[in-house]
């Protein structure tokens, strides 16, 4: 029997101009402090229309980033670490809304953007906290669009 691997591949990380200013601009957001996720799902006909020629092959079905804002947290080893925090949670925790988001018929792609909100530097219990329960209510929107 072969052992699940966890790990983040290029293809995970959101990393297109078009699909980050598109999850900006009209995505939906979510908030648990010490994190606010902005999320939009994309068909795969809404996700070809948001390149000109073709979709780039490294875009999987679920694409997130972290962002640690300068002005929440002045040093870069602050940011470093917090980043290495959400990423590490959401890392471990992605599995239930990866499966959701891949049975969905016709889907292109979930965009996640993680933004740090707190000022000061928050343990992993707590940060793992809340992304599971972020990540727990995406799955419960998805479903809910799926089966009205």
């Amino acid at each position: 029997m072969e052992k699940e691997r966890f790990t983040l591949h290029k293809g995970e990380k959101l990393r297109h101009s078009r699909l980050v200013d598109g999850l900006f601009k009209s995505g939906d957001s979510i908030y648990e402090f010490p994190l606010r996720l902005s999320w939009r799902f994309l068909s795969d006909s809404e996700l070809a229309g948001s390149f000109r020629n073709e979709v780039p092959q490294k875009v999987d079905k679920l694409q997130m980033l972290i962002t640690v804002p300068k002005k929440k947290r002045r040093h870069a080893v602050d940011r470093v670490l917090m980043r290495r925090r959400i990423r590490e949670s959401y890392r471990l925790n992605r599995g239930a809304l990866k499966q959701a988001v891949e049975q969905i018929p016709g889907a292109g792609t979930l965009s996640l953007a993680f933004i740090y909100l707190s000022d000061k530097n928050l343990p992993y219990s707590m940060i793992e906290g809340r992304m599971k329960r972020l990540l727990a209510k995406v799955e419960k929107r998805l479903r809910d669009r799926v089966v009205p």
